[in-house]
């Protein structure tokens, strides 16, 4: 055989392994918290609903606009929010779906999905619970509880156990659904789009993303603007990586208590730790950038929500991300490959959590402790011993869906 043909029988298997391929769980896990703790350094923590917000503070201020109104919960919406392609939570959201896409093109897992018209109205629930959840959170369960946790904050384990309460409750009404509701089993189709024609647009959304960074960062004398080129690139590598593996933190929470698979679940708990010795290392060492652009501010991701509003608001966005398919995350990366009935969750998340966020920054609900305490837990208990217990928390999370794996003691029987 020549080098030359060589070399090409290495190309395919590097793009079979890179493009084509599902990746291991924890290999995924550990990039994720890789590009997690690099999106830190760079600028701040990324998020999911910050994206949802954005948008739907424009759909409301659209709505506001063409209806002429100014009293109610629509007097929130009188000023135009800041652009889509300007708001950090934002572009994290687009780049992140953009990664997805270019994953699902690369390897022609693009389709249009259509789902039956029963899962069509639990998204629109879905997306209306999952907004309300990630308000009383925090964050969903990228801000609340994964990032909440890998930030040191006490809260992150607040929205975790909700999170458990909520799958559980989700898991036992598919359990009903599939036994007693037959209506809305049909209208599913997919839309396939030809192979070539995806590489295509593979490619033109890779080089979507580069021009967008070059744009960015082509503002030299606007610093907010110029720093969004390294999120824009990180947040599509977290959107490809995380469909690549088929990453969704809710199948962490559901999978040990369904079929007792516990492989996610060892996965997030793993990617947890390593984002919190990166951000220890971050908040404890880097000094804090001018003008607020730095997120390595201790207070970052510690919400006052340690209490009752982190539990509530876990449950009500767990039983959201059952509803729909997917959590925060997860729905971002199953958007970009195509999954209509979560490309329908977004509008109805979107609108939800801009509502209800709006209203409870306007009443300060957590700033005058309604939704329970800001807990920095290396204040509590210092940065080593934060780290020894965020280890420990995981550890035990590991021991327990192992020994179910095992067991089957914490299977929810149908």
């Amino acid at each position: 055989m020549s080098e030359e043909s060589v070399m090409a029988t290495k190309v395919k298997e590097l793009f079979k392994v890179v493009c084509r391929s599902e990746w291991n769980a924890t290999v995924t896990g550990i990039m994720v918290a890789f590009l997690s703790v690099m999106i830190m350094a760079w600028w701040r923590p990324w998020g999911a609903v910050g994206a949802f917000r954005s948008w739907g503070d424009w759909i409301m201020y659209g709505i506001t606009s063409l209806l002429g109104a100014e009293s109610g919960f629509f007097s929130y919406y009188l000023k135009a929010p800041r652009s889509i392609f300007q708001d950090s939570g934002s572009i994290i959201g687009i780049g992140f779906i953009t990664g997805a896409f270019i994953s699902a093109c690369l390897a022609k897992e693009f389709a249009l999905r259509i789902p039956p018209y029963r899962e069509m109205v639990k998204a629109m629930i879905a997306g209306v619970l999952m907004g309300i959840g990630a308000t009383l959170a925090g964050g969903c369960n990228v801000g609340g509880m994964y990032n909440a946790i890998g930030n040191l904050a006490a809260n992150g384990f607040t929205m975790w156990i909700g999170l458990v309460a909520g799958v559980i409750l989700g898991l036992k009404l598919l359990y009903v659904e599939m036994e007693y509701i037959t209506w809305g089993d049909g209208g599913s189709a997919t839309i396939e789009l030809p192979n070539v024609l995806l590489y295509v647009l593979g490619l033109a959304a890779m080089g979507g993303i580069f021009w967008g960074a070059y744009t960015f960062a082509a503002n030299t004398e606007n610093e907010y603007l110029a720093t969004l080129s390294g999120i824009i690139v990180i947040a599509a590598a977290l959107g490809y990586v995380m469909h690549r593996g088929r990453w969704c933190m809710v199948q962490g929470f559901r999978e040990p208590h369904m079929t007792g698979d516990c492989t996610l679940a060892k996965s997030v708990a793993l990617s947890i730790v390593l984002v919190a010795i990166g951000a220890a290392v971050l908040k404890y060492s880097v000094p804090l950038r001018a003008e607020g652009l730095a997120v390595l501010d201790p207070a970052h991701y510690v919400r006052g929500t340690f209490g009752w509003g982190a539990i509530v608001g876990g449950f009500i966005f767990g039983l959201g991300a059952m509803l729909a398919g997917g959590c925060g995350s997860g729905t971002l990366w199953r958007v970009g490959e195509g999954q209509v009935k979560l490309i329908l969750v977004v509008p109805f998340f979107a609108v939800s959590n801009s509502i209800m966020t709006s209203w409870f920054r306007a009443k300060d609900f957590e700033g005058r402790g309604v939704l329970g305490s800001q807990v920095y837990l290396p204040d509590v208990m210092g940065y080593g011993g934060t780290l020894f217990f965020i280890a420990a928390a995981m550890l035990v999370w590991y021991l327990v869906v192992t020994w179910n794996e095992e067991t089957n003691k914490l299977i929810v029987p149908m």
